[in-house]
């Protein structure tokens, strides 16, 4: 016995087309969003269900539910779901039908969803970024403090620095802002030591994690969004086109009448995956011999930002293959699985 269930999703409500392979009983429900109500209704299904749905931002609580309660969930293409219609007419129940149609079917076009635990650990690192990004901010009008006063030029985060922005002679109007400054940026640091803690610790317990920080230049927080963006290896094919145009970092092509032009990268994926794995990439190519050859070879004929670019290309790729393959950096290495021949 399969129970297929087909769901046209609203912020508000949503309406349910299902049907038992056993029985053959088809039937079609509203209902509502009352979250308690909802969470009873599919706690009560006899045996976990096949769950269509189309791809939705406001879906995401019920996305969660659904991995909870242990049903299979599918999130289909809405465009695509919409093409497979064979009727002009449209409402909640037809979509409904047809997504239930199309599960039956196996025609269903599903795309891949992150899971919950994903997505938690990718919002804490978003958030971190934000504050570190804030405190950068505060740091530089520190230093503006510091070139008012007549101060050498130093490096902020370091506590000798601050004390001698702390005991500078000022006047009121800089004392205040001083003052609150230095007390905005020590908020900033608690909390930005926090996540970082927290993130410590899911870095730890993650056997993907740990492989990736084999590699020289990698952290615990590139480790984490690298694994936690890319996901179920098993979807790429091709592992070294694929995962690069899937991060953004793949060229955007533009060829027309014989000509073949390429711009700068697409940016489609994941920016906080791009930014960590640039500063990766030029912390790894201070030891990585490899790495090292091949950023020196590309800076001959071309400008610095292609270099770098380039250079997280070809270190997301390794990545990627060591995740694919469950292999440390090491053994990536002697396999021959370079990243100088990495395509």
């Amino acid at each position: 016995m399969t129970l297929y269930i087909g769901v046209d999703f609203h912020p508000h409500q949503q309406t349910l087309a299902w049907c038992d392979t056993q029985t053959g009983e088809t039937r079609t429900l509203d209902l509502g969003h009352d979250p308690e109500k909802v969470r009873q209704f599919y706690s009560s299904l006899p045996e976990p269900a096949m769950i269509g749905i189309e791809a939705s931002a406001r879906a995401t609580w019920f996305e969660n539910m659904l991995f909870e309660t242990g049903h299979k969930l599918f999130v289909g293409n809405p465009v695509l779901i919409r093409k497979r219609a064979t009727s002009r007419h449209k409402n909640d129940r037809r979509d409904a039908e047809l997504i239930l149609e199309l599960m039956m079917r196996g025609e269903f076009p599903t795309i891949w969803r992150r899971p919950p635990k994903s997505n938690q650990i990718i919002d804490i690192l978003g958030l971190r970024q934000k504050l570190v990004r804030q405190r950068t901010q505060v740091y530089n009008r520190l230093q503006g403090i510091a070139h008012d006063v007549g101060l050498p030029k130093g490096k902020m985060s370091t506590l000798c620095f601050q004390a001698l922005i702390k005991a500078a002679d000022t006047d009121e109007a800089t004392s205040i802002r001083r003052s609150h400054l230095f007390s905005l940026l020590e908020k900033l640091n608690e909390q930005i030591n926090e996540l970082s803690k927290w993130l410590e610790q899911k870095a730890e317990a993650d056997i993907a994690v740990r492989l990736l920080l084999s590699q020289t230049g990698v952290g615990y927080l590139t480790a984490l969004v690298t694994v936690h963006t890319l996901g179920d290896m098993s979807r790429f094919t091709r592992v070294s086109k694929q995962v690069a145009s899937f991060a953004g970092l793949d060229p955007v092509e533009r060829s027309s009448a014989g000509k073949t032009r390429f711009g700068g990268i697409s940016k489609a994926g994941s920016s906080l995956l791009r930014y960590q794995l640039g500063l990766a990439a030029h912390i790894a190519a201070r030891s990585d011999p490899k790495l090292k050859s091949f950023r020196k070879r590309l800076a001959k004929k071309k400008a610095k930002g292609v270099v770098r670019t380039a250079a997280a290309r070809k270190l997301l790729v390794k990545l990627a293959i060591m995740l694919r393959d469950g292999i440390t950096a090491e053994e990536f290495d002697r396999r021959g699985r370079t990243v100088g021949n990495a395509r």
